[in-house]
């Protein structure tokens, strides 16, 4: 299946007060960027044509993959000052790249990119600035045997803080830690059919326009997942990956973890 990714928007929560016109899918997680270890875990599963939703920055995500160093994560001989690869990460994929507009929503860089899918069916969809290692395959199936018109993963809410249930008179009568409460929220891997264009105005939203609209339809499956999941919404965020990475715990590397040790 084909697999979009949303990768044009400004990332103002990623700014660390210094100026920089790098989206925020090519924040780095050890040697690569986010995009990378989003686009490593759909190819894992056989997903290896991409479509990139280009906006703002796009030349550093041009240039990373037109100037892609391949010893950077595979092993390699060097033999007569050349290397010869043991693997390789992107030989087989088929990457587009399409400007979407600077400005545009989310849905609006789908609705410009729907050509590209050459009318297929059923096609996924990310906004490659979160990382899991979710079981791809039977959320695929799971939405394959359903009549929905779109599936989107949810999680339970991230936030550290605690709500304060209390009366009339200021009296707390209980205290719940968000994580603990009956929510979920979007986890941002979707499986979409086609039909997820018919609610999708000029400029409209993903989320707020096309989910909304087949959920009041009761169009749209949930795929809950409890298991790894993080967002890089923030420095702070990108930095605790990154530190993980360094430390070896890098949950969502399914690829890695079917390495067979020499």
């Amino acid at each position: 299946m084909k697999v979009v990714l949303f990768c044009g928007g400004y990332g103002m929560r990623m700014r660390n007060g210094t100026a920089s016109d790098v989206p925020k899918p090519m924040a780095m997680v050890g040697p690569r960027p986010l995009i990378w270890h989003v686009m490593r875990y759909y190819a894992h599963f056989g997903h290896t044509e991409f479509i990139l939703c280009l906006g703002y920055g796009a030349h550093h995500i041009k240039d990373f993959f037109l100037n892609y160093e391949e010893t950077t994560s595979n092993d390699f001989v060097l033999r007569g000052g050349k290397a010869e690869l043991l693997s390789t990460d992107i030989a087989d994929w088929t990457i587009s790249f399409v400007q979407t507009g600077i400005e545009s929503p989310i849905g609006e860089r789908l609705r410009r990119v729907r050509e590209h899918l050459d009318g297929d069916e059923m096609f996924l969809a990310n906004y490659a600035d979160v990382l899991t290692d979710a079981p791809l395959p039977s959320m695929i199936e799971r939405f394959a045997k359903s009549e929905a018109g779109a599936s989107m993963m949810v999680v339970p809410p991230q936030s550290s803080f605690h709500c304060v249930e209390m009366d009339e008179g200021g009296l707390v009568g209980s205290i719940t830690a968000v994580s603990e409460m009956p929510l979920w929220e979007n986890g941002g891997y979707f499986v979409l059919r086609q039909e997820v264009f018919d609610h999708i105005p000029e400029n409209g939203d993903l989320v707020a326009d096309g989910c909304a609209e087949l959920a009041k339809r009761g169009r749209l499956l949930a795929y809950p997942y409890r298991g790894f999941w993080k967002p890089t919404d923030t420095v702070k965020e990108r930095y605790a990956l990154d530190e993980a990475y360094t430390r070896g715990v890098r949950p969502w590397a399914l690829w890695e973890k079917d390495r067979v040790p020499a």
